[in-house]
């Protein structure tokens, strides 16, 4: 093993405890236990989930938001959170539900080096596409578990930001003064990417395996061991949100597509998948402007 693995593996040794000794790690929050608690009863309508939702104001607007998206393909406007569980089904909401309380949970206000709207806007317009996809290709049977994991996809960059906040920078840094990949930078930095720590989250919050293997491998589907096809989606709408220039997100700059995708997805030719892309520019475009 030569200095610099070496060195790269102290810095993923170091990295990996600072994670399991933060006793502040947030715990799973209040509105997603209660929210699971209801479900869990055959007797819980809409109307009681609802009162539940909308406890949190943040919560219930960006489910309308993502309700009412041309991404999520529903055919007339939702103006209620009751309407929305309806139409949605009470699993999706779930789902909704634990993504979106999880990235409110890492949302730290208190620090103004953080892209929270943006981080936002790219994680539900990355689940979006997802799921557009997912249905598009015939996979609509695991569109709701799609649209949870490219919520979610991200997750680690927020907790970077959160614990790791001088090596955030020092990354940020390296990746506009020499021109570096985000990922490389963040090998570089910590030993570590965003989606390792994506995977240590995951497992401490017991959520299920598919997620966590989307999460571990949403930049790189290929070596994902059970669920190619699902982490190849997620990968590929992440892609279209970076190709289209969606959301002024930086940290996609540099993402670049796995050769494999097509080939995972069903496609016969790269002239089929890039037409399958560009296919979707337009109706990316008007779910900007309505989920803003």
């Amino acid at each position: 093993m030569n200095n610099l693995s070496v060195n790269i593996a102290e810095k993923e040794n170091r990295s990996k405890n600072i994670l399991s000794t933060i006793r502040n790690l947030p715990s799973v929050p209040v509105v997603m236990m209660e929210v699971n608690r209801l479900l869990n009863n055959s007797m819980t309508s809409a109307r009681d989930l609802g009162k539940i939702i909308r406890k949190d104001q943040g919560l219930t607007t960006k489910i309308l938001a993502i309700a009412n998206s041309p991404l999520y393909g529903l055919p007339r406007r939702v103006s209620t959170i009751e309407f929305a569980i309806v139409v949605l089904g009470f699993e999706q909401i779930k789902n909704i539900v634990v993504a979106l309380s999880i990235i409110q949970t890492f949302n730290d206000k208190s620090r103004d080096d953080w892209q929270r709207k943006k981080f936002w806007y790219h994680s539900v317009t990355t689940a979006s596409i997802a799921k557009k996809i997912a249905d598009d290709l015939g996979r609509s049977k695991v569109g709701g578990e799609i649209f949870t994991a490219g919520l979610l996809h991200d997750l680690g960059i927020s907790v970077m930001h959160l614990y790791f906040n001088q090596e955030f920078k020092k990354i940020i840094s390296l990746v506009e003064t020499k021109e570096s990949s985000y990922l490389k930078a963040e090998m570089d930095v910590l030993g570590i990417t965003h989606q390792d720590i994506g995977l240590f989250l995951a497992d401490k919050w017991n959520l299920p395996n598919t997620l966590s293997e989307i999460i571990t491998f949403h930049h790189n589907p290929s070596a994902a061991p059970e669920v190619k096809e699902l982490a190849a989606i997620v990968h590929l709408a992440d892609f279209m949100t970076q190709k289209f220039s969606i959301g002024d997100y930086t940290w996609d700059e540099t993402m670049e597509l796995d050769g494999n995708v097509g080939e995972i997805l069903g496609f016969a030719n790269d002239i089929l998948l890039q037409n399958f892309i560009n296919s979707y520019e337009e109706i990316i475009e008007d779910h900007i402007e309505k989920i803003i």
